[in-house]
């Protein structure tokens, strides 16, 4: 039987001392950015490591990326996708179970690339899993031990019992944002019923003069149809989610749907002085037509909604393989703004709106 000696065990409270200052940091904490730096900063200390980094599955793809590194700047973790397999990180993610690796030169399945890329050398690494309501989201690693020092099962426990903490905390940040986000969808509705509710009281002045009645009913009528729009896209989210949403596959004409989604939008596009090009071809596919012709029309109009007066929009299709299986695939190219690779990380994310164009247009984020 071992004895800890008074300066280990001194050393261990003082550790869990500050394990339980940083989980009410991080419970009190709602901003994901400024949690995951905490997170990160926290298990560095913990652990007394050189560096320290939470990845996390995209909900849309399926991938593990890094959402951050104390080790790495943003630009240099966009790239990077972790593999499920032939990774620490994604054996931890798929097995639910810490790891550590003593000597990363032994081990096969360390992913090597990072270190390619970034220059930098690991030599060994402790990797937990961040579990939230019983389902693992991401890892959560620390990166070569101080003073050439080992990770051992304090260690272990420490970032254990920190990755549950931050993976609660990261779960409630989110929670949090997509309900500010549903606040903006709510404020979104509210705004045409004020419009429509204004329209109908000067409707029944007695002394409003006829041309102005014809103004607006015109408003009202552009209200209603923002309405109808905003209510059909909360609708869509809704049934997709609740796995309600049916698809109706039947062959197709597709260049005729594109002609008709370019129609569509061609007003909209005339009014910024926006030109529309098709670079397509006649082909037929199967697929359900409805929603295909919804998602080229979210195309089209983010494009023209997105973009500088007097630019352009092009529609096109090109042929390509996806396992040897023939595919067609339809680009939507605009002249607008872009999108920042920080927010090309999110854009998938419901209720998202990329910051740099809140200022110039509305939306709700739905993105259908």
């Amino acid at each position: 039987m071992s004895v800890s000696s008074p300066d280990v065990v001194q050393k261990l409270l003082a550790r869990y001392e500050r394990l339980i200052e940083i989980s009410q940091q991080l419970n009190s904490t709602l901003d994901l950015t400024s949690l995951l730096k905490q997170i990160v900063n926290a298990a560095t200390e913990l652990t007394d490591s050189e560096a320290s980094s939470i990845l996390l599955l995209d909900d849309s793809t399926g991938e593990l990326r890094f959402e951050l590194a104390s080790n790495m700047t943003p630009s240099e973790t966009d790239n990077i996708v972790v593999p499920l397999e032939g990774s620490i990180a994604g054996w931890v993610v798929t097995h639910g179970e810490a790891r550590v690796i003593q000597d990363t030169s032994r081990e096969p399945s360390f992913f090597k690339h990072v270190d390619e890329e970034l220059e930098f050398r690991t030599r060994n690494l402790l990797a937990v899993p961040l579990k939230a309501r019983s389902k693992v989201v991401g890892a959560l690693e620390a990166v070569n031990k101080q003073a050439g020092e080992r990770f051992n099962s304090d260690d272990i426990k420490t970032l254990a019992i920190l990755a549950g903490q931050a993976a609660i905390a990261i779960e409630n940040a989110k929670l949090f944002q997509q309900s500010d986000f549903m606040s903006e969808m709510v404020h979104e509705l509210r705004t045409p019923l004020l419009a429509l509710k204004t329209s109908t009281a000067l409707l029944l002045r007695p002394d409003l003069p006829e041309n102005r009645s014809a103004e607006i009913i015109v408003t009202m009528q552009s209200e209603t149809d923002r309405l109808i729009q905003l209510t059909n896209e909360f609708l869509d989210l809704a049934r997709f989610e609740s796995g309600r949403a049916k698809l109706d596959i039947h062959p197709f004409e597709l260049t005729r749907l594109l002609h008709e989604c370019v129609d569509i939008v061609q007003q909209q596009a005339d009014e910024r002085g926006i030109s529309l090009a098709e670079d397509t071809r006649e082909v037929e596919v199967a697929g359900d037509r409805g929603k295909i012709k919804q998602v080229i029309l979210n195309l089209l109009t983010n494009a023209i909604k997105y973009n500088r007066d007097n630019g352009q929009v092009t529609l096109r299709t090109e042929s390509v393989e996806e396992d040897s299986v023939p595919m067609i695939e339809i680009a939507v190219e605009d002249t607008g703004y872009g999108i920042s690779k920080e927010n090309q990380r999110s854009m998938f994310q419901k209720f998202f709106r990329g910051t740099d164009t809140s200022s110039f247009t509305t939306g709700t984020g739905l993105g259908w």
